[in-house]
């Protein structure tokens, strides 16, 4: 079974070791960060360093600039590696390995992007802004990400590529200093937290025959039963029903999955217009359309006819995958079962060969590992054994 692991330039750059080390995994794919959001990173075996702090969302390569000239959004270049192309010559490092090298882009999710044009953010029902989450139902928002996909995923000497945050984004982020978990907030409470009313959204809910005032203060009259304390007890759709309303909920899903669908269909004909032929296009998903984030909801039927595939995330309980690998079951394309093996970040390395032969077991036909650069040794040592008795 086909495995990669995920890695930032900087895990590579500068630690001559690092590229046979990840090899030596029993990986045969490294999907590397090629534009990425803010963050901090641990570097346990680097030579240089322990700690990479990128200071806000980049590209990690020179983005082009005929592509980007005239647009008033465009990407960041970065400065915290120290490297012309830092992408580049990660990648070189590893294909010289003997590793097939795929792109890591993430999309939809950019704090600098939301503080220098705050005119781009999802606004919610409370008139608040959310810096980090492009709304992706804006013209210039589109096209912005359509050009970054296009040029971030079709790296030289890249075989394909993960499109991550591609759709929505919403309330939830794992913010610096974060303090917001003083009112548990249920999954059905999240998606009305992330339903967006800028005036393309409500040009849109307009269009589904709401009027957008009146949907706001419903959303609102909806969520006040959570800030005492109480609200829905479902989860999904059945939440969402109970808190808002069945035709209100079917209302907004079909205007934001209207929205996801036709821009996950433009992105990946905008990679595969700039790549060529034979190129992998992957998107990391969740089957549950109401789902905003890194693993942003889809239709397993829609998704599969547009990409080559999905990365779902598998790491938790067997409840868990059966939830996400269940309705893509008896579906072609790459089915990649992704398993945090950071134990300290919620991953259990320990327990990967059973997790994935259970996730094989659902139709998983690939894994992705997160994070080989983020992992500590005991959690790479796992790795590989587990990877190793799969292999048998």
């Amino acid at each position: 079974m086909k495995t990669s692991a995920f890695l930032y330039p900087w895990d590579v750059i500068g630690d001559p070791a690092a590229a046979a080390r990840v090899a030596d995994l029993g990986v045969q794919q490294v999907t590397l960060a090629a534009a990425y959001h803010s963050t901090r990173a641990l570097t346990p075996r680097h030579p240089a360093h322990r700690i990479v702090t990128a200071e806000h969302a980049a590209v990690l390569y020179p983005p082009g600039p005929a592509r980007w000239e005239g647009r008033e959004l465009r990407p960041h270049g970065q400065s915290w590696v120290a490297s012309d192309d830092p992408f580049a010559e990660a990648a070189e490092a590893l294909t010289g390995a003997g590793l097939e090298v795929h792109t890591w882009v993430v999309l939809a999710h950019n704090s600098r992007l939301g503080a220098e044009h705050p005119e781009t953010s999802v606004v919610n029902a409370y008139g608040d802004r959310y810096p980090w989450a492009p709304c992706i139902a804006r013209p210039a928002v589109r096209a912005y990400l359509l050009a970054l996909a296009a040029e971030a995923a079709a790296r030289p000497g890249a075989r394909g590529t993960e499109l991550e945050s591609c759709g929505w984004y919403g309330f939830a982020h794992l913010h610096a200093h974060d303090k917001i978990a003083g009112v548990g907030l249920g999954d059905a409470a999240q998606y009305l937290m992330s339903l967006c009313f800028c005036p393309d959204c409500q040009t849109g809910y307009a269009g589904q025959g709401l009027d957008p005032d009146a949907l706001a203060a419903a959303v609102r009259g909806a969520l006040e039963p959570v800030w005492g304390g109480s609200g829905s007890t479902e989860s999904g759709r059945a939440g969402i029903e109970e808190l808002l309303g069945a035709d209100l909920a079917a209302a907004t899903l079909q205007w934001r999955g209207t929205v996801v669908r036709t821009l996950q269909e433009s992105a990946v004909a905008a990679v595969r217009a700039a790549a060529g032929p034979g190129f992998q296009v992957l998107l990391h998903a969740d089957p549950a359309p109401h789902r905003t984030g890194a693993n942003v909801g889809v239709d397993p039927a829609h998704i599969l006819s547009v990409a080559d595939g999905v990365v779902l995330p598998c790491t938790g309980d067997d409840p868990a995958r059966e939830a996400v690998l269940g309705p893509f079951d008896g579906r072609d394309g790459v089915l990649a079962a992704n398993f945090s093996v950071v134990t300290g970040m919620g991953g259990s390395p320990a327990a990967l060969e059973r997790d994935a032969a259970h996730a094989m077991s659902l139709g998983a036909n690939q894994l992705r590992l997160y994070h080989a650069g983020l992992a500590s040794d005991p959690d790479l040592e796992a790795v590989a054994g587990a990877l190793s008795r799969l292999r048998r």
